[in-house]
């Protein structure tokens, strides 16, 4: 079905930070398949974790227990907010799973309709529960009605966030860093008025990390450096290290608010997935690369910001954005780059978006910005 706008290309083979069309042509990778390939394309540990499972063992459902699940549970869990952990598919089907428990948890503090309050330019996903918590597509009526009870807030403004949240709030969901919208951090002073809001009124704090965690800004999860803690995280994206893997962890308090047959995805938790996920933890986990990624970051944004053509720079580690001076075509820099053998991504109207795999190279982040000021030099 005609959902996506594709490039005239067919990717056949990747390895690390690149990539090979179907006529040999070599690319540098710069957009990680939307910071899926956090460890790089084809990670030997990766690829030898997936083919042992896939020859031994793909799984028997939710209804059995299954060891690389417990395993990747325990180690989602112990890296991030401590509590129990709702594994899943995508970043989307976390957001679902998300919806669904904090509405539940205010529904047992006495909530008839609980709402969620989320922020102007944040990205939930596609699904209808997520198209809902995602205001700039919340107002698209092409398929009907969608689920009620989501309040939008600016992005930029904390007194407008405290404000927004009521007694009748069950959560403000947050993307640390707006990755759909441009990338866009979230100010410390919003993220606090959201950490007090909440705790005034019993409501939770929610942060999305599909695309902000498995290292993408210098630490395994992008919560770690800022100010508050939340109370739900999802995961995705990276965490499957290639394969399709999400997950929602909470903190201990809130472990139990689902009970059985309240949730459920056939797929989720399968072994290989598992066994994928758990390799890509401890490749992005490590203390080394998360310290290279904060260095190799500051050298791509450095010369970001030195490029004529180019306004702000935004982001953390390797997940960085750029305005374009006025005039600037985004579509056309990136399409002009993507001829040259550079993967950028356009999110919107004069921006660029720059994920590399993690374990880029300073001589590969140079390589990018010469065939990046090239394009702009039209």
């Amino acid at each position: 079905m005609p959902t996506y706008l594709r490039a005239d290309v067919e990717f056949v083979r990747g390895e690390g930070a690149r990539l090979w069309d179907a006529d040999g042509k070599e690319y540098l990778d710069f957009f990680a398949g939307l910071s899926v390939h956090n460890a790089g394309h084809c990670h030997p540990r990766i690829v030898a974790a997936i083919s042992e499972q896939a020859a031994t063992f793909a799984g028997s459902s939710n209804l059995y227990l299954s060891e690389p699940a417990l395993r990747l549970a325990e180690r989602l869990s112990e890296s991030s907010l401590g509590g129990k952990v709702f594994l899943c598919n995508s970043g989307t089907e976390a957001a679902e799973c998300a919806i669904k428990l904090v509405r539940k948890h205010a529904r047992g503090r006495g909530v008839v309709y609980p709402e969620i309050v989320t922020l102007d330019g944040g990205f939930h996903g596609r699904t209808l529960g997520a198209l809902a918590a995602t205001p700039k597509l919340a107002d698209d009526d092409r398929f009907g009605p969608l689920p009620r009870g989501f309040v939008a807030a600016a992005r930029d403004d904390a007194d407008a966030l405290r404000a927004a949240v009521r007694p009748s709030t069950a959560a403000v969901m947050i993307e640390p860093i707006q990755g759909e919208a441009g990338v866009f951090p979230v100010a410390d002073d919003v993220l606090v008025a959201a950490r007090e809001a909440c705790d005034e009124v019993g409501a939770l704090l929610v942060f999305d990390e599909v695309q902000t965690g498995m290292g993408r800004t210098g630490t395994l999860w992008a919560h770690e450096r800022l100010p508050v803690r939340p109370d739900v995280m999802t995961a995705a994206k990276a965490l499957g290290g290639g394969l399709p893997v999400g997950a929602v962890v909470t903190t201990p308090p809130l472990g139990d608010v689902f009970e059985p047959g309240d949730h459920g995805s056939t797929f989720a938790g399968g072994p290989i997935g598992a066994r994928a996920a758990l390799a890509a933890l401890e490749i992005l986990g490590d203390d080394q690369l998360l310290a290279a990624v904060g260095a190799t970051g500051e050298r791509l944004a450095t010369g970001l910001e030195g490029l004529s053509g180019v306004g702000e720079v935004r982001g953390r580690g390797l997940m960085l954005g750029a305005t374009l001076a006025e005039g600037t075509h985004a579509e056309e820099v990136r399409d002009a780059c993507l001829a040259a053998g550079l993967v950028i991504n356009s999110p919107g109207p004069g921006m660029l978006r720059f994920l590399p795999p993690l374990i880029v190279n300073d001589g590969e982040v140079d390589e990018a910005l010469g065939i990046l000021e090239v394009a702009l030099a039209g």
